[in-house]
C-alpha cells in the first residue's frame, strides 16, 4: 500500500521515511543495513529483530559475515517495500542504538 502526502506530488511517504533511516540503503525492492557488532551484540540484536519481526509478520534476512551483521528487509521477488518493512527498520535502528550505547 502506498500513499501520497498532500502537496507532495510524485513523492510517497515510504520514500520520505527511508530518508530518515541513516545507514539504510535501498537496493531495488529491498532495504539493507550492515552493522559492525561483536558476537554477543549480534546475538542480542538478532533476538530483538526476531521479536519485532514476528509482531509485524515479516521475515528479514539477518546474517553474520566477517564480523558484520547484514540485515535485508523486503521481498526479493519484486514486491514493493511496505510500511511494515520501514517500521521494522526503525525498530532495528532503535535496538541497535540501545545495544551499542550499553557498551
Amino acid at each position: 500500500m502506498r500513499a501520497i502526502w498532500p502537496g507532495r506530488v510524485g513523492r510517497d511517504y515510504l520514500s520520505d521515511a527511508l530518508t530518515q533511516l541513516d545507514g539504510w540503503t535501498q537496493d531495488g525492492q529491498q532495504i539493507r543495513r550492515t552493522l559492525l557488532l561483536d558476537d554477543s551484540q549480534h546475538a542480542e540484536l538478532t533476538e530483538r529483530i526476531k521479536v519485532a519481526a514476528d509482531a509485524l509478520h515479516l521475515r528479514p534476512q539477518v546474517r553474520r559475515v566477517d564480523g558484520h551483521t547484514q540485515i535485508c528487509l523486503g521481498a526479493p521477488d519484486g514486491d514493493k517495500i511496505t510500511e511494515g518493512d520501514v517500521t521494522l527498520a526503525a525498530r532495528i535502528e532503535d535496538a541497535y542504538r540501545t545495544i551499542i550505547d550499553a557498551v
